[in-house]
C-alpha cells in the first residue's frame, strides 16, 4: 500500500542518493539493461525500494554498513517479496568496485523472471 508518507519519504530519498545508488542507477535508467524500466525509490507494500522494475517484478536495494544487522531489513525483504518481487541486495562497496558484476548478476535475474 502506497501513502503519502512513502511517496514523500520517496522523493526525499531521491534526492540523496548515496554514490552507489547514483552510479547504478546510471546503469539502470532508460532501459539499459534488457530493455527493462526500472524507477528509483519506489514506494512498495508499505515500504521504500532503491529500485524497482514492476514489468519483471524485481526489487534491486544497494545497502551501507547500517544495515548489516538491521533486524528491519529483513522484515522489508518479506515484505517486497510477498508482494510479488524478488528482491536482489548489494553493499554499496560492491557497486562502487565490481559494478559490471552487479549488472550482470541483475541481467541474470531479468533473463530468469522472463522465463
Amino acid at each position: 500500500m502506497t501513502t503519502e508518507r512513502n511517496i514523500a519519504i520517496a522523493r526525499g530519498l531521491r534526492q540523496r542518493s548515496t554514490d552507489a545508488e547514483a552510479r547504478l542507477w546510471s546503469h539502470l535508467r532508460s532501459r539499459q539493461v534488457e530493455g527493462v524500466k526500472f524507477r528509483r525509490q519506489v514506494p512498495i507494500a508499505g515500504c521504500v525500494a532503491d529500485f524497482a522494475s514492476a514489468s519483471v517484478r524485481l526489487v534491486v536495494e544497494v545497502d551501507g554498513g547500517q544495515h548489516a544487522d538491521d533486524p528491519r531489513e529483513a522484515a522489508r525483504t518479506a515484505a517486497i517479496e510477498a508482494a510479488g518481487y524478488t528482491v536482489l541486495r548489494y553493499w554499496n562497496r560492491d557497486v562502487l568496485a565490481n559494478t559490471e558484476g552487479v549488472l550482470e548478476d541483475i541481467r541474470c535475474a531479468i533473463l530468469n523472471a522472463r522465463a
